[in-house]
């Protein structure tokens, strides 16, 4: 098995702390005065002090258009649903509630986007049979 790392800028480090580590539950890795590593549901992401990167509504899946670029995982249907039910409990503002897409189709998904403080979009998708992720 294989883990991802992606490396992005945020605009504040408390402020991603506060969010990646006590909203997300994320585990804090590494860090200094400057970046900050997290372990994302299973993976490394490092986040940077810098300018954030532009994103845009410009993704369009089923009748959504999605904010691009954006950070992903996908979970198993359980943990998706506990996830979202803890930010929906959070007032999390979400660029798409957490929702269903593709119902009855192959790669059947629950789906949320939101962002994190610096404005950087994140998905979380879920799947009741992971074996789904890359059906045609």
């Amino acid at each position: 098995m294989s883990i991802f790392h992606l490396a992005y800028h945020v605009d504040d480090l408390a402020r991603a702390r506060a969010f990646y580590g006590g909203l997300l539950g994320c585990t804090e890795g590494r860090s200094t005065e400057t970046w900050v590593d997290f372990n994302f549901f299973g993976h490394q992401i490092s986040l940077h002090l810098g300018p954030v990167f532009a994103t845009a509504n410009t993704g369009k899946v089923g009748d959504h258009m999605v904010p691009m670029p954006h950070l992903g995982v996908i979970l198993p249907q359980g943990e998706w649903r506990a996830l979202a039910d803890q930010l929906v409990a959070e007032g999390v503002v979400f660029t798409i509630a957490p929702t269903t897409r593709f119902a009855g189709q192959p790669g059947e998904q629950s789906t949320m986007f939101f962002h994190d403080p610096a404005g950087n979009p994140i998905e979380i998708k879920g799947f009741a049979d992971m074996a789904g992720v890359f059906a045609t």
